[in-house]
């Protein structure tokens, strides 16, 4: 072993009980092996991706533990393996590499299964025969082989009873294991294991987390012949593009329907009712666009919940009229601002709709507002996030959004939902926001 270690290493090593009847519990402990431990279990910890955690034990294991070693953990696939001696474990090309599906009778399967250590000495195996069926990739088992090895020792990468991996190292002619150097060994395995363990949990749960957002992301607009669509969307979160407030448009070019809501709360749980709400009301569209009925199932639909949560919601159907251009709509609001409307000559109409949020109380009824959207009008839908965005002079406000849509008439729906988030985000002044959501629809014929 490397100089700094004692070859009169004691039975016991930090981590493992003593038996009563152990002389070796009179021993001074040795401080070489404990820093080891110590800084070992330091940098381990400071990766939380599994393939970096990989190199990361071979480059402390070699020297240390042994002049060769090699890495191997597994997951659904089969197995990834790193190895190499002191100067390729410092190398960058050095890399993880997936391996596949194991022969279930070969040895690394066999110790992932029984979780136990196997120390192989030139004295009583073939050491050859050993490295071929504990080493899967040749050229490792070449580099293995060209330290004339005197010991081969395999300990499984053992967290909370689930074996993740193996550590494998290999002892050239003039090194040999004491007992002591084993449950090192096993104590760094133990280490490895833990990190290895905390950085799969950490991939996953980001691997969720990445999938769960890919659902949430505002959609893409569809393109209707002679309307035009924007929507601009800022999440309260510096972390993540998605958040409570969410929008949609859905159906054929002469008959779609528009929403546009806020789910309570923040967090997971309120992404997951989110993506709850969106995929009922598409549904519920499907079947029947009347917004009084969409509402209405809803509602239904998120009593049903376990967790209580409710959601506003404004839902407005467009159909295209018969002769004179314009574009028909149908209103319904559950607990949120009604549209306003920005007429040609810069006036603001907000139709007069209201209705209590979904996901409260049964046996809810929505009433139905109708109204018409010109040629060259544009419909506005927005979030909560918009007049009640807070700054150093109060409530960003309904009537301060009436006051700024004439400035825009007859611009495009891109440049109004510019305009309105801009502006928002000047009212706050750099202050924390909720989320903030809009969504512009021009008739264009």
């Amino acid at each position: 072993m490397d100089t700094a270690v004692n070859r009169q290493t004691p039975d016991r090593v930090p981590g493992q009980s003593r038996r009563r009847n152990d002389r070796s519990c009179d021993r001074p402990p040795d401080w070489a092996a404990v820093r080891f431990i110590q800084d070992s279990s330091h940098q381990l910890a400071l990766s939380l991706n599994v393939r970096r955690t990989m190199l990361r034990a071979l480059r402390l294991a070699v020297p240390y533990l042994g002049d060769w070693a090699m890495v191997a953990v597994f997951d659904d696939m089969g197995a990834w393996v790193v190895g190499g001696a002191e100067e390729a474990s410092g190398d960058a090309s050095v890399a993880p590499v997936p391996v596949g599906r194991l022969d279930p009778g070969s040895a690394l399967p066999r110790i992932k299964r029984v979780g136990h250590t196997e120390l192989r000495t030139a004295r009583d195996d073939d050491l050859h025969a050993v490295l071929r069926d504990l080493v899967p990739l040749e050229s490792l088992r070449e580099q293995a082989e060209s330290f004339e090895p005197s010991s081969v020792l395999a300990v499984g990468l053992d967290s909370g009873g689930t074996t993740n991996g193996v550590l494998v190292t290999v002892t050239g002619p003039d090194r040999a294991y004491t007992d002591g150097e084993v449950r090192l060994t096993e104590e760094f395995g133990r280490r490895v294991a833990v990190a290895v363990q905390s950085a799969k949990l950490y991939e996953e749960r980001a691997e969720m987390a990445e999938a769960l957002q890919e659902t949430l992301r505002p959609p893409e607009l569809p393109q209707y012949p002679e309307v035009r669509m924007a929507a601009r969307y800022r999440s309260s979160s510096e972390r993540t593009d998605i958040g409570g407030d969410f929008y949609d448009v859905h159906g054929a070019a002469d008959d779609f329907t528009a929403v546009i809501g806020d789910v309570c709360g923040k967090g997971i749980r309120a992404a997951m009712l989110t993506g709850l709400a969106r995929q009922t009301i598409k549904t519920a569209a499907h079947i029947d666009r009347s917004p009084s009925r969409v509402l209405l199932t809803l509602n239904e639909v998120l009593r049903t919940q376990p967790e209580k949560r409710f959601v506003s919601l404004a839902c407005v159907r467009l159909r295209r009229g018969r002769d004179d251009g314009d574009l028909l709509a149908t209103l319904a609001v559950a607990g949120h601002p009604p549209p306003l409307v920005l007429r040609r000559d810069g006036t603001v109409d907000e139709p007069d709709a209201r209705g209590t949020v979904a996901g409260i109380v049964p046996n809810l009824s929505y009433d139905e507002v109708d109204f018409r959207l010109a040629p060259g009008e544009t419909l506005l839908l927005y979030t909560d996030g918009v007049d009640e965005a807070r700054g150093p002079y109060g409530f960003f406000g309904a009537d301060r959004l009436r006051r700024l849509l004439p400035h825009y008439a007859g611009a495009s729906p891109a440049t109004v939902c510019e305009a309105v988030e801009q502006h928002v985000v000047e009212h706050i002044g750099g202050e924390g926001h909720d989320d903030i959501a809009v969504l512009a629809i021009r008739n264009e014929s």
